[in-house]
This record gives structure tokens, C-alpha cells and sequence, in this order.
């Protein structure tokens, strides 16, 4: 027969399983990327854009708007598009900002001024060199931004580990660079919704 549970007896304490940690693209800007100049100009542009907030009228995806209702933890960076992008996806919830979340910088290279393209290019040719000729332009260089997704990753995993589901609002780039830190530290993917604005990613403990 089997013993009887008396009162003097523990159950064993199980340990909570991590919560998952979703990492979400801010939505579109406002400003417009109908226009074309030389690198010069494109480092102007991109300070605007930093500095900017979204084109009104969006209407975030319902999904994510799901995934803000069951988020125990919200984060967005310091930057305006990705805090309207919180205001717009919490549903009247509390949510922190941190700078640890910012873009990665985007440098223009140092190219002659007669070479004319759209900021989607520029964006394109400018990461390019950000990540693999080390140019940056006095900035954040690629190593320094590495430091700062493995910063990032080890706290996401700290205030999930005790089943808390976290979500961030955040940006394209260095999302991905906070991906692969998590994946680094045995996470899996388990949602990869590609780098269009509002498209999340979802890392868990297998």
C-alpha cells in the first residue's frame, strides 16, 4: 500500500520552465523613402529617421497584439518608432524602454558624392560595410554592438527564466544580432516571421 502524505512532508519544487522571448519590428516610419541622394545626404536622412515616429494609420497585426496581452514583460528601446509601436500594440499595459535595444548604426561608406541611391540601398551598402569592413564612422562598431546583444540576450533570458513570457518592440537589424546571441545560448527559434516592419521572431528552451 502505498504511504500515506502526512503534513511534515515537502513536495519537491519544480523549477518554472522559461517563458518564450519574442523580438518584434517596430512599425513603418513616416518618413518617406520615395527619394534618392549621395551618402552625405543618406547620413542626414538616416538622423531623421532615428529621430522620427510611425506613419499614422497603422493597424498592428493581431497576432502581436495577442502576444502584448500575455507578455508578463514589454520592452521597447528609446527610440520614437519603437515606443509609438509599444503605445500602439499594448492595449493601455505598462511597458519599460532601455537603450540596450537601439538599431545598430548605419554609416554611410565613404563613397564619391556623385553616387546617387534610395535609403533602401544605401541601408543595404551601408550595413554591408558596418559588418564586414568595420566602418563606422566613429560610431558603434560591429564588435561593440556583438557586446551589446550578448547584454541584451543575457537579460531577456534573466526575466524569462522564471516563466515570464517577454516581448520586445524593437528594430530589424539588431533584433537578428539579439537572435543569434539567444540562439548562441541554446535557444530555438520557433517563429520567424521574416524583417518586414511589425514581424516578430520567437526564441524558446527546447
Amino acid at each position: 500500500m502505498a504511504d500515506e502524505f502526512t503534513a511534515d512532508q515537502t513536495l519537491p519544487i519544480v523549477p518554472a520552465r522559461p517563458g518564450p522571448i519574442t523580438l518584434a519590428r517596430h512599425g513603418e516610419p513616416a518618413l518617406s523613402r520615395k527619394v534618392s541622394f549621395n551618402a552625405s545626404a543618406y547620413g542626414d536622412w538616416w538622423g531623421r529617421y532615428e529621430e522620427g515616429g510611425l506613419l499614422p494609420g497603422q493597424t498592428p497585426p493581431a497576432s502581436l497584439v495577442e502576444t502584448a496581452r500575455r507578455a508578463d514583460v514589454i520592452i521597447a528601446s528609446t527610440r520614437r518608432r519603437s515606443i509609438e509601436t509599444a503605445q500602439a500594440v499594448v492595449g493601455g499595459k505598462a511597458f519599460a524602454t532601455d537603450p540596450l535595444f537601439i538599431e545598430a548604426p548605419l554609416p554611410p561608406p565613404p563613397w564619391p558624392r556623385w553616387i546617387k541611391l534610395s535609403p533602401k540601398h544605401w541601408g543595404f551598402f551601408a550595413r554591408f560595410w558596418w559588418w564586414f569592413f568595420n566602418h563606422h564612422g566613429g560610431q558603434e562598431s560591429r564588435a561593440e554592438a556583438e557586446v551589446r546583444a550578448d547584454q541584451a540576450a543575457d537579460l531577456l533570458i534573466d526575466l524569462s527564466k522564471d516563466g515570464q513570457e517577454v516581448l520586445v518592440l524593437a528594430h530589424g537589424f539588431f533584433n537578428t544580432m539579439i537572435g543569434l546571441a539567444l540562439q548562441k545560448r541554446g535557444l530555438k527559434k520557433t517563429v520567424d516571421q521574416g524583417f518586414q516592419y511589425w514581424c516578430v521572431k520567437r526564441f524558446e528552451r527546447s
